[in-house]
């Protein structure tokens, strides 16, 4: 974290100056504003704090309930999903809070006692090096409530707006209107109307409202899909038992059905996904009268031999799995620029055990957050908007398809022969999917083709960029290159130098800086006058050198950019290997060559290209960011 830029300031360090136009800003809510988002769950919360990150956009967050979430919801927080808490300061706080997913053990029918449960297998629950992050658990509410300190601590001071229900939404059809979709609020107290409306127009909106979304509706989109008939039970509990792997991820199958056991954060609560059998069942299904106490007598059915006293119940809840998806997840029709949105729920929906509503909702919005941020910002070309839409409803979809999968062969009926193995290794097989790190993009403006992947083979275009150990060259500090990057809407050049010193007349990455340095630089084709050279295009280095063989007097002048009101000089661009696991050989980079990886604000690697392909980077560039002057 750097700070101190523009002065030296007494307290908080984590704490930003206010922006000046907040005090141009009426109280209250206002007539209009740049993006309205609709709803305060994990998506609408994520797009407010990374438009948080953006403080010249004025953006109004509004939601229906009288206050945050304070219990339940969802739990699991992927290791993709710990990466992007990461980019917004926020990773460490979740890791030391939450419950860290280590290992899963396998339950089915005793072969000797099918009335009873065995234990069958136990596999660690994240594959070697798939991230530097650990798979979490943590209550979906706190989740929640350091995305608002987030926003509280940045220049905007952000709050949400509570007790109002967006009942419309309409689009102007006039194309010069500044402000062309207007909302209509409707004023609630616990969810009852209080009779007052209010209205305010926006240049976009975002409908992060839910399964049963008004912003949805508005626009003509659908939900399509279908339920399974199969009903599960959520408890959250403090109990007494005799089951050994209570603090263990656990999917249990018996001959009475199969229960989820998920460890919670705190050492004592534990979560557990309960299968509530059509037949068994069909009673209390059929008149809804399930309640925490038949729950647990479920519960205790399925884990027979052992048992489990509830003592005290958290949360609970009853849901019925269905895949549902809309074909698009924005307004635009006939070539029309989009303008309304819709992410999270409101676009998709499906079960809870594989745990990724809470985390692609979270991606979607972090997908759409920096495309307006930076649209908004007149650094991108509104085009890239179109971007949304067709990369993340493919993402949805492929959740679909793992979802329906992976829900059928949970409730799959366990008969003694069947092989042991098969759910166990569809687990493992799955496990980069579920870890949110197996998202691809496809070519687009934003995504090149892989015609230089060989230069780089461990970091994909179109997939996340995969961190790993460095050692920053100017304080040899030891770090992850990936926790450089914060969610500032900037995009990422990571040039990977070739053999030769820095400091040589042959090498390939002096060459590249000396590029970048010019005039027809991207950096100077696309930074506005008056910001920072590394506000738009943030270029960093890693060496092949040790960090006691290079010093920062070798280094070009685009690496240590000078920057604020100060001219100070930022010392932190350059980093070198890490003496027990060198980079390049840990993600596949061109020793002889070396390789430039183009990230996109949002972590993905949009383009690898050789040190010396200038044009070619240029080009690239120039078909997302707007050129100045």
């Amino acid at each position: 974290m750097q700070f101190y830029l523009d002065g030296y300031q007494p307290g908080d360090p984590f704490v930003a100056a206010p922006h000046p136009s907040l005090s141009e800003r009426p109280a209250g809510l206002p007539d209009t504003a740049d993006v309205v988002i609709i709803g305060c769950g994990p998506a609408g919360l994520v797009l407010a704090a990374q438009l948080a990150e953006f403080p010249e956009i004025h953006t109004v967050i509004v939601d229906r309930r009288d206050g945050p979430l304070e219990v339940g919801q969802a739990d699991g927080v992927a290791c993709r999903t710990v990466e992007m808490f990461e980019a917004f300061d926020l990773a460490d706080q979740l890791v030391h809070e939450g419950y860290q997913v280590n290992e899963v053990t396998f339950w089915r029918p005793d072969p000797a006692d099918s009335s009873s449960i065995v234990r069958t297998g136990r596999i660690n629950d994240v594959e070697d090096d798939l991230s530097e992050m650990p798979h979490m658990i943590v209550n979906q509410a706190r989740m929640l409530a350091y995305l608002r300190d987030h926003m509280r601590r940045s220049a905007t001071r952000a709050e949400p707006c509570y007790g109002l229900h967006a009942t419309d939404v309409r689009v102007d059809p006039d194309p010069t209107a500044q402000h062309p979709v207007e909302v209509t609020l409707q004023h609630v107290e616990g969810f009852e109307p209080t009779g007052q409306t209010s209205t305010i127009r926006a240049r976009y909106v975002v409908g992060c409202d839910g399964s049963r979304s008004t912003t949805r509706q508005a626009i003509g989109r659908r939900l399509e899909g279908e339920a399974t008939n199969q009903s599960w039970g959520v408890l959250d509990v403090l109990a007494v038992t005799d089951f050994p792997d209570i603090r263990l991820k656990s999917a249990i199958h018996s001959e009475q059905g199969s229960i989820l056991v998920i460890p919670r954060e705190g050492g004592y609560l534990v979560r557990l996904y309960i299968e509530l059998d059509n037949d068994r069942d069909a009673e209390m299904l059929r008149e809804r009268s399930v309640t925490p106490d038949k729950l647990a007598a479920v519960a205790n059915r399925i884990l027979h031999p052992y048992t489990i006293d509830v003592k005290h119940v958290g949360w609970w809840a009853v849901y019925e799995i269905g895949q549902r998806l809309c074909d698009r997840f924005d307004d635009a029709e006939n070539g029309d620029p989009p303008r309304v949105f819709i992410a999270g729920d409101a676009c998709h929906t499906h079960s809870a055990k594989a745990g990724q509503g809470m985390n692609v909702s979270m991606a979607d919005a972090w997908n759409l957050g920096w495309k307006l941020g930076t649209v908004l910002r007149g650094t991108s070309r509104p085009e890239i908007l179109r971007t949304y839409s067709t990369e993340r409803q493919k993402v949805a979809q492929q959740l679909i398809d793992f979802d329906r999968e992976f829900a059928a062969l949970f409730s799959a009926r366990q008969d003694r022969d069947a092989d042991p193995e098969r759910f166990q290794h569809y687990f493992r097989e799955q496990g980069r999917f579920t870890a949110g790190v197996a998202v691809r993009y496809e070519p687009s403006p934003l995504t090149a083709r892989s015609v230089h992947q060989h230069l780089a083979e461990g970091f994909p275009i179109g997939m996340r960029f995969h961190s790993a150990p460095v050692v920053r060259l100017a304080d040899a500090k030891p770090m992850h290159l990936g926790h450089a990057a914060r969610a500032d809407g900037a995009w990422r050049l990571y040039a990977f130098a070739d053999r030769a010193h820095p400091g040589a007349a042959d090498s390939r990455l002096r060459e590249l800086a000396a590029f970048l340095s010019s005039v027809d630089s991207p950096i100077a084709r696309f930074t506005p006058p008056g910001t920072d050279p590394d506000s738009v295009i943030d270029v960093r280095t890693v060496l092949q050198q040790g960090h006691r063989d290079v010093t920062v007097e070798d280094l070009p002048p685009v690496l240590l950019p000078r920057k604020g009101p100060f001219e100070l000089v930022d010392y932190e661009k350059v980093f070198c290997p890490d003496p027990a696991t060198d980079i390049f050989d840990r993600r596949g980079l061109d020793r002889d060559r070396g390789a430039l990886v183009v990230v996109r604000p949002d972590q993905h690697v949009a383009n690898v290209l050789p040190l010396d392909a200038h044009h070619e980077l240029l080009d690239f560039l120039r078909g997302v960011l707007v050129e100045v002057g």
